[in-house]
Order: C-alpha cells, then sequence, then structure tokens
C-alpha cells in the first residue's frame, strides 16, 4: 500500500511523517526505514529506525529511486514500513514538480507493495489539488 501525505511548503508534512514513523515503531512487527535527502531527520528519530540519507548512495530520478526502495525490501523481508521525505527532490530535482513523473513513481511503488506486506509513505510537496486524478486515492 501506498499513502501520500500532501501538502504545500511550510503545512507540516514532515512533522506528521515524523509522527508516523515514530507510531510505526513502535507498534510494527519489523522493521521501519525513512529515507530522507540529507539528515535532518537524524535527532527526530527513535534510534529503533533505519534512517537513510539518500544522497550518501547518489540516487535521482524515478528508476533509480524505485530500484533503490525495491533492493531494500529484496534484502530484508522484514521491513514493514518505508517512510520517504522530500519524495520531488529525489524524483526530478530541487524545484521541479512533475505531476506525471510522480504518478508513474507512485503506480509502480504500488504494484511493488502488492507482492509485500509493506507500506510506504511519501511526502509531497505540492497543494493537493494538483495530484493527478489516478494517485488521488493514496493521499491520505
Amino acid at each position: 500500500m501506498v499513502k501520500l501525505i500532501v501538502g504545500s511548503r511550510g503545512t507540516g508534512k514532515t512533522k506528521k511523517l515524523i509522527e508516523q514513523v515514530q507510531q510505526a515503531a513502535k507498534v510494527s512487527k519489523g522493521h521501519v526505514v525513512c529515507i530522507e535527502k540529507g539528515d535532518s531527520l537524524r535527532f527526530d528519530l527513535s534510534y529503533h529506525i533505519r534512517l537513510i540519507d539518500i544522497e550518501e548512495y547518489g540516487v535521482k530520478g524515478p528508476e533509480a529511486y524505485y530500484g533503490f526502495i525495491a533492493g531494500l525490501l529484496a534484502g530484508n523481508y522484514d521491513i514493514t514500513e518505508i517512510f520517504g521525505d522530500a519524495t520531488f527532490k529525489i524524483l526530478c530535482g530541487k524545484d521541479c514538480k512533475d505531476m506525471e513523473v510522480l504518478a508513474d513513481f507512485v503506480q509502480r511503488l504500488n504494484s511493488l507493495t502488492q507482492n509485500n506486506d509493506v507500506t510506504i509513505t511519501l511526502t509531497v510537496s505540492c497543494a493537493p489539488e494538483e495530484i493527478p486524478e489516478r494517485i488521488r486515492e493514496f493521499m491520505q
């Protein structure tokens, strides 16, 4: 299952993500992973959560990001939750908001989660009405 936390810049998406990550770590019977761009969440999350700075791995673009997540799941079947912050920055760069790239990426991730018992939650920095119709069902 894929979930999207959607909102314009400064609307509290990352704060909501942190709350959900912490809650998942308390109740999960497996591993919880949080992917971010940079290391700004380092002091906000419990040490029980696997925090990954995507910049350390040179991941840029939707194909690389999808492959990275698929690789995480292939390498550790105990992952129950994956959280990702700054989705657009990872998918297409700092000031890019390509909605079709996002929609294709989310649909591919959703197909991936059908074969695994995992939930992937991503923050998306845009107005909710900008989200393409075909992926609105994933908005929280």
